[in-house]
């Protein structure tokens, strides 16, 4: 059997996806992200964003442009989301029309902003699934922004929601959310990990998503001149929230993301030697370096060895041939 299949008999395997979730909104910006994205591999994931990259007045030619991006031939990849305008917005179901109805089939994931309950994802939701089934796309993945009170109250049955990947944390409209009462320091490094209401936020949506093998993306760093900062902000919210994957909203902010939420090359290889001494043993339990292992920790190493393989490690042989076979479509997969 294959090691996904061994190790989560009965419980779905968690999501992975790339470390990094990259914002682009005007088309200079979303060719230029193109370009990095046929030049480093799909190593990042690109979001297109109507949202905020629409001038008042031209939405429906950007979502005709995101819509022209995506079938461009320099979507290599099909790593490519967008973000559409929330669904209160009259631009709404106008934006998911245009690009599901052109390019569905090239579309990663759609990110929906400003839910305010699981119902509300869940209308919206529908919505995606009327347009991308006339376009012939089923089941299109949808990330949740968590940035207002409901959604954060609701943010366990949000990540329980089938079609939903990823949830993803808005730091500036949760914390303009409050009127005042959280300070703006709280949008970025130190007080984004020190204050109570915004590391409660941050550890509701990252448990939510643990909880239903759902991945948490952390919040954009406003930092866009100095690298050091982004990846102090990066290496935080894997080591001490429990994030793997955050935003980035200049290119210069990509290569730090991936590099903090990649695993260090020592427990890549401690993964492969243990995932290697756990098949031989028939994945029963085993003794290495005076520890007991079983499958437990196998689950951990295993991830390990997946998110090295997304990150673009070159992986020690013995857990490259495990890896061989895990794009087989098994029900663990």
């Amino acid at each position: 059997m294959h090691p996904s299949e061994v190790l989560f008999q009965g419980t779905r395997q968690p999501l992975l996806l790339p470390a990094c979730d990259h914002y682009a909104g005007s088309e200079k910006l979303m060719r230029k992200s193109l370009a990095l994205q046929q030049e480093l591999g799909p190593l990042f994931d690109i979001t297109f964003d109507c949202e905020d990259g629409a001038s008042a007045g031209g939405e429906e030619a950007h979502a005709r442009l995101i819509a022209s991006l995506l079938l461009d031939e320099g979507n290599k990849f099909n790593r490519v989301g967008a973000r559409v305008h929330d669904l209160r917005s009259p631009h709404f179901e106008r934006d998911v029309d245009i690009i599901c109805g052109a390019a569905a089939h090239k579309l990663a994931y759609v990110v929906l902003p400003k839910p305010d309950s699981a119902q509300d994802v869940m209308r919206a939701i529908d919505v995606i699934n009327q347009h991308a089934a006339r376009a012939g796309r089923d089941a299109l993945p949808v990330h949740v922004l968590i940035e207002t009170h409901g959604a954060l109250r609701d943010a366990y049955a949000i990540a329980a929601l089938p079609q939903v990947e990823c949830l993803s944390f808005g730091i500036m409209d949760f914390v303009s959310s409050h009127y005042g009462a959280v300070p703006g320091n709280a949008m970025r490094t130190p007080g984004q990990f020190t204050h109570p209401l915004v590391v409660r936020a941050k550890l509701e949506i990252a448990a939510a998503c643990h909880a239903h093998g759902k991945v948490p993306s952390h919040n954009v760093t406003t930092e866009i001149k100095d690298p050091a900062v982004v990846a102090n902000d990066a290496q935080r919210a894997a080591a001490e929230f429990g994030y793997t994957r955050m935003w980035s909203i200049h290119p210069n902010q990509i290569k730090p993301v991936i590099k903090a939420f990649t695993p260090r090359l020592s427990e890549v290889n401690e993964a492969a030697h243990i995932l290697h001494d756990a098949e031989r043993a028939q994945w029963g339990p085993i003794s290495q370096n005076g520890r007991l292992h079983d499958r437990a920790s196998y689950r951990y190493y295993w991830t390990v060895l997946q998110r090295a393989r997304l990150a673009g490690l070159t992986l020690p042989e013995s857990a490259a041939t495990l890896l061989n076979n895990i794009d087989t479509p098994t029900e663990a997969n």
